[in-house]
């Protein structure tokens, strides 16, 4: 369970950083393709940062509080490196609906 506790407490960010990714931005279709892969990436993201958590715990030095800053910090870089390049990804893989000129 202390493996976990990284991720435990960044579950309320990760679930707003979530969120913005999931409704922004607003300008892109939403279509069954996207909501699909945008819910594969989320779920890609928690697992990576679970793993990730895990091992930063498990590869610390011995410490008093080293096992939980590694975990933390592991779990927190994978989880915003899949959905920055995710980002990117949908970004050219759904392109945005022209604005219109008046």
């Amino acid at each position: 369970m202390a493996a976990n506790l990284a991720l435990i407490l960044f579950l309320p960010w990760f679930a707003i950083l979530a969120a913005l990714y999931w409704f922004y931005p607003r300008h892109t279709p939403v279509t069954p393709a996207r909501r699909r892969y945008d819910l594969a990436v989320l779920v890609l993201a928690f697992a990576l940062s679970l793993l990730a958590g895990r091992y930063g715990f498990g590869s610390a030095e011995p410490g008093p509080i080293w096992k939980q800053v590694l975990a933390t910090l592991y779990a927190y870089k994978s989880f915003l490196a899949v959905i920055a390049v995710a980002w990117w990804y949908r970004g050219r893989r759904f392109p945005a609906i022209p604005a219109d000129s008046d």
